[in-house]
Formats: structure tokens, C-alpha cells, sequence
């Protein structure tokens, strides 16, 4: 399941439809690029709080992954713990993919 998941992550940051890091998806949520926000398992509470308020605010759909952030940093080119999904089409089969 996380390998496909992964693996449409990679081709969402070949294609450009990802935002990485807290501050470039708390921005795309803010102008209403963000369709989801893919979490990594060792985030820290305080950071997933404080992403989840931005969330909330902006009805941004949010799953916390139970991949670690140096997977999710291979599957995409940068370590990070915060993956924003700038398209619908991806974004719908990724929360396809994590109810699987």
C-alpha cells in the first residue's frame, strides 16, 4: 500500500503538483492550491498540531502517513515530514490509496 503511495508521490514532484515542508504547504493551503496534506509518522506533535490549525482553517484534507520522513524524502528528492498535494487528481487517488 505505502509503496504506491510513495511511488505517486515521486511522479506528483516529477510533474510539479507537490508543495514540501511547513512553509511552502502551509502557503499552498493558504491560497487554496492544497487538495491534501500527507504527514509523515515522525513528525512531532507540535508541528502536526500546528499544520492541522492551518488545515482546519482551510479545509484542507489531512493524513498522517505511517511512513517515516527519510522514505517519504527518497520517494520525492528532499527529506520532510509535510507533503502538500497541489492537484485533485492526485490528491483523490492518494486518499484512495491510504483507505485501501
Amino acid at each position: 500500500m505505502y509503496n504506491k503511495l510513495l511511488s505517486l508521490a515521486g511522479l506528483a514532484r516529477r510533474a510539479g503538483k507537490l508543495s514540501l515542508g511547513f512553509d511552502a504547504c502551509e502557503d499552498s493551503m493558504k491560497s487554496g492550491k492544497a487538495q491534501l496534506l500527507l504527514l509523515a509518522a515522525d513528525l512531532s506533535e507540535r508541528t502536526v498540531r500546528n499544520i492541522s490549525n492551518t488545515a482546519d482553517k482551510t479545509n484542507t484534507c489531512v493524513i498522517r502517513t505511517k511512513i517515516p520522513m527519510e522514505q517519504l524524502g527518497a520517494a520525492v528528492g528532499k527529506v520532510t515530514g509535510i507533503i502538500s498535494v497541489n492537484d485533485s487528481g492526485f490528491a483523490d487517488k492518494m486518499k484512495t490509496i491510504c483507505t485501501e
